[in-house]
């Protein structure tokens, strides 16, 4: 497989560094004015520095890519996709392999069902300066899907045994919109609190203030999924908060959210994730008071100087 990867921070710069360590046609798709010749690599899944093959200009992709995996911040979705669109329309699968609610969502409304796959990413990469990259955890493999069913079963679980290969450990998996979302109520219980008050997960798991916040952006989601017909893996925000508190916190309870990077940056993905709730909340005629308060104080930090 060809693949061409849009987006070079932590996330993309593993896709790449890994692919092409690999040996598979791999090229990296940077923003204007950046350059980048090589990726080191260290954390949990080893130590190397890889040569990499990086441009600026879509037009300079020298092969048609299979798949093109989306690794930009979701603000850029909208530009990363448009950039790649003529690669597409000739027939390359998009991989959305991003945080948070909307970017498969407008990936197929560009393209259709049937060239846009869908992954929930859960390692956890640190951009440590531009060119090196750490992969601090991994709390699950990769998971890939087509939540439409129309992305053939037989590609998909290739494309999962060359990122397994690759020494990204993913699977196929028919309910991935269900992982996703699992992810995403995760990031939005964990990630705006570490990032206002500077803390690990596990931090704000154990204070009692900040506890009771995530149980409370918990439980609103589970209203606002169920006003909008969008199922889980689990029948309530009590089983999932037990899941969530049990299995899915421990392994990354020393982490600290990208969110926080993000806001010494002035720009988050707030929007793809409580600010999404929200939105899903008017879709639904409801309301969803918590996470529209987070979604301001992140906001209101991004635009603190």
């Amino acid at each position: 497989m060809r693949f061409l990867v849009v987006g070079l921070g932590a996330v993309g710069s593993v896709f790449l560094s890994f692919l092409t360590r690999a040996k598979y046609d791999a090229v990296g798709l940077l923003k204007p004015g950046r350059d980048l010749k090589s990726i080191k690599v260290e954390g949990i899944w080893g130590e190397f520095d890889q040569n990499i093959k990086a441009i600026n200009d879509p037009s300079l992709v020298p092969y048609k890519p299979d798949v093109i995996v989306i690794c930009v911040k979701s603000y850029d979705t909208e530009d990363a996709l448009k950039s790649v669109y003529k690669f597409v329309k000739e027939g390359s699968y998009i991989l959305i392999a991003q945080n948070g609610y909307g970017n498969y969502e407008r990936a197929v409304e560009l393209f259709g069902k049937d060239r846009v796959i869908l992954s929930r990413v859960i390692f956890g990469a640190k951009l440590l300066k531009w060119g090196s990259v750490k992969v601090t955890v991994c709390a699950d493999d990769v998971v890939l899907g087509s939540p439409s069913g129309s992305v053939e079963e037989a590609f998909l679980k290739d494309l999962a045994h060359v990122f397994s290969q690759a020494g990204i450990p993913a699977r196929y998996e028919r309910e991935v919109y269900k992982y996703l979302w699992e992810k995403i109520i995760y990031n939005c219980a964990l990630n705006p609190l570490g990032a206002l008050f500077s803390a690990t997960y596990g931090q704000i798991a154990e204070n009692s203030y900040t506890r009771e916040i995530m149980d409370r952006i918990i439980d609103e989601i589970f209203e606002v999924l169920k006003a909008n017909r969008i199922s889980t893996f689990h029948t309530s925000s009590q089983e999932y908060k037990e899941h969530f508190y049990n299995k899915l916190l421990p392994p990354t309870a020393e982490h600290y959210p990208s969110m926080l990077e993000d806001l010494k940056r002035g720009r988050t993905e707030i929007d793809a994730l409580n600010g999404a709730i929200v939105k899903l909340a008017i879709k639904a005629g409801i309301k969803a008071p918590i996470n529209q308060v987070i979604t301001n104080m992140i906001k209101a930090r991004e635009n603190f100087k």
